[in-house]
């Protein structure tokens, strides 16, 4: 028994091309996809560490707020907490309150996102009133 293989024939120039199945219609279309979607991986690239930015910035403005609030619970002046607030944010504003045994530092702020969209940023810290 003799298996045969099939010869494939060459084909001339003076055939006509075979069809691609559709393959010279799809052309660039990845590059035009990615012309599209660049944008927006960009964007959400650029809020996310805007994002990441003013979560550290509240860290950051939530450690001083504690700080403060032990200064005030020792007793010490008030001088001291706004540095230390002002240290960790000089544009933050905050206030003091004192409800019972406690007192109490509240600082606020805004953080910007792409230059434009702000983001208010709040925080509070709490410590034993001992120094009265």
């Amino acid at each position: 028994m003799t298996v045969g293989i099939p010869r494939t024939r060459r084909r001339g120039r003076d055939r006509a091309p075979v069809p691609s199945g559709g393959r010279d219609r799809d052309r660039g279309s990845a590059t035009a996809e990615l012309a599209v979607a660049m944008p927006v991986v960009v964007l959400t690239l650029l809020l996310g560490v805007g994002a990441l930015g003013a979560g550290l910035r509240m860290v950051a403005l939530q450690d001083a707020v504690a700080d403060a609030a032990r200064i005030l619970g020792r007793g010490d002046d008030a001088a001291g907490a706004g540095a230390a607030v002002a240290r960790a944010d000089p544009s933050a504003a905050f206030a003091v309150s004192r409800p019972g045994d406690l007192v109490c530092v509240t600082a606020s702020t805004e953080a910007r996102v792409l230059g434009g969209i702000a983001i208010p940023l709040r925080v509070s810290g709490c410590a034993l009133d001992g120094g009265r």
